[in-house]
């Protein structure tokens, strides 16, 4: 092939990785469900409604079926009782899939320090941003988006991420 001829696409063609394109599609179309116990939930209707408006950065479709969703947003205090729950929800959702701890409570027990209330949800399911406050204004919860949109876009598509906590669910 001369150079006459490679330069016949000249700029038609974009070349770039698979991983980019693939992560340049999820970035604005993520599925949340939402795992509402408390007043941090409450805080995630306000994001949802058109004040704010979610669906401006892609998370509009908000799922009701954890096999359906790729964000999981624990919103709330989380008590032992629910452990379990919470973390099959996380096992049923496909991979890729990211975590949300919203609030002072899903971050950390809050200020409920008893033997009821689980002290952070990472305890049970890895998460990935943390959002302070109690409960915290709407503008946080879409700045944890924006950071999980920053994360993916970093993230390989092709290998899924490896975390195990099926040992840590087994000791609470």
């Amino acid at each position: 092939m001369d150079l006459s001829q490679s330069n016949l696409l000249g700029e038609s063609v974009v070349v770039t990785k698979l991983d980019a394109v693939i992560n340049w599609g999820r970035q604005s179309s993520l599925w949340p469900f939402v795992f509402g116990t408390a007043c941090c939930a409450i805080e995630f209707m306000a994001v949802a409604a058109s004040r704010y408006d979610i669906s401006r950065f892609g998370a509009e479709v908000l799922r009701f079926s954890p096999r359906h969703a790729d964000l999981l947003v624990v919103a709330g205090t989380i008590s032992y009782k629910q452990a379990p729950i919470l973390k099959q929800i996380y096992d049923q959702m496909p991979e890729p899939k990211w975590v949300i701890a919203v609030g002072a409570c899903a971050s950390t027990g809050g200020f409920y320090d008893n033997y009821t209330t689980l002290q952070g949800v990472d305890e049970i399911v890895p998460v990935d941003v943390y959002i302070a406050g109690c409960p915290p204004r709407p503008e946080a919860i879409l700045d944890a988006i924006i950071q999980i949109q920053k994360q993916l876009h970093k993230e390989p598509t092709l290998r899924l991420k490896e975390r195990d906590f099926q040992g840590k669910l087994d000791e609470v």
